[in-house]
């Protein structure tokens, strides 16, 4: 939500990866790939868009791939920042995709101890997941041969796979309607003593109200500004947690972890939607380059600590952001438990060396 760099279309977790822009190139070479190497079935569990993603890039790279739903209930928005919507544009080669959904084109942001609004640039699309996930869908070739492979885009994981979460902050999200009908294009952001605030329009005179930290009715009683931008609060849609978090080991014995089954962030800072895709490239990447008789436990090793390096920087934005927003009791803890996090990062990518594959069109190449 609060992006500090806006020139970029979206931040690497392979250094390479904006190459992968190119989908019309990089699609051919992957339907081109197909006859030169053996067809592989991959079971992809989760319907997500990380789920999805990996289903695309692998059916065209001409592998064999089941999707297994799960059951769980879909956000009732999410806020797709053009970086974001330019990526899966790219990916699934839908260059009109959400053209005509509703837009975020400015963010007022009170974020600090006595600060005063700061109106800020913004462009953003807002869609419900269920409609999101329906674009998205791949159509695929049913089998029911033996799985080579299996990608955990949804819990549970096989053992001995671990969660590490790095903080206890949990999200209330609530409809609400707008004061004022005709601010539909813009969202709100504002820091308290207890956590934050933010409000997502999605129709002109209603919203979807975010609150980390504490109970909204809690929050919004401490804000001095989101709080004058509500008539009134309408449907709960539960809680869920807003804490950073990371599995580990992300792989395994033909299996590895993909999306949110693998690491989840703050909604505060970081866009959860194009991670969840770049971890979703490098993922089907990963399967051909294993499928193409490369060294499992190398490009299984640069996997996790690609993942772990892109989870680092989250946090170390989330740092930034948590140290500049107040100095209560619980954000204090909260920052320290992001400095835990990055921490136990620096101590597994210490051991891991030098980085010896690159990510090039959606093809994991070998640098020595």
């Amino acid at each position: 939500m609060l992006r500090r760099d806006s020139s970029r279309r979206w931040a690497d977790i392979d250094t390479s990866v904006d190459a992968a822009r190119k989908s019309a190139c990089a699609t051919a070479r992957l339907q081109r790939s197909a006859t030169t190497s053996g067809v592989t079935r991959i079971i992809i569990r989760g319907d997500g868009v990380a789920a999805y993603c990996c289903a695309y890039l692998l059916s065209k790279a001409g592998h064999e791939v089941t999707l297994e739903p799960v059951d769980r209930p879909r956000l009732p928005a999410i806020m797709l920042s053009d970086h974001a919507l330019a990526l899966i544009r790219d990916i699934f080669d839908r260059a009109d995709l959400f053209r005509d959904a509703p837009h975020i084109r400015r963010r007022m942001v009170a974020w600090g101890p006595d600060s005063t609004p700061l109106a800020l640039d913004h462009s953003a699309v807002v869609v419900p997941e269920a409609i999101l996930l329906k674009e998205l869908l791949p159509s695929l070739t049913p089998s029911d041969s033996a799985p080579a492979w299996t990608i955990f885009a949804s819990r549970p994981l096989p053992a001995p796979a671990e969660e590490h979460p790095f903080g206890s902050r949990m999200a209330s999200a609530i409809a609400v309607r707008l004061k004022d009908a005709s601010a539909a294009e813009t969202c709100w952001i504002e820091s308290l003593e207890n956590g934050w605030l933010f409000v997502i329009p999605n129709a002109p005179g209603s919203a979807w109200l975010l609150a980390v930290g504490s109970t909204p009715a809690a929050l919004l009683s401490e804000s001095g500004i989101i709080q004058e931008q509500i008539a009134e609060a309408q449907t709960s849609a539960g809680q869920f947690p807003a804490y950073p978090r990371i599995v580990s080991p992300l792989s395994g014995d033909r299996w590895l972890a993909c999306g949110t089954a693998a690491m989840a962030f703050d909604p505060l800072c970081g866009d959860g939607t194009a991670h969840a895709v770049r971890e979703a490239i490098l993922a089907s990447a990963v399967i051909r380059a294993v499928a193409n008789d490369g060294p499992v436990d190398g490009i299984l090793a640069h996997y996790q600590a690609r993942l772990t390096a892109g989870f680092r920087r989250h946090l170390a934005l989330c740092r930034e952001f948590y140290t500049s927003s107040g100095n209560g009791p619980w954000w204090r803890t909260e920052l320290d438990s992001i400095q835990q996090g990055i921490d136990w990062c620096d101590t597994r990518l210490k051991s891991h060396g030098e980085f010896r594959y690159q990510l090039k069109d959606f093809e994991l190449h070998a640098l020595r």
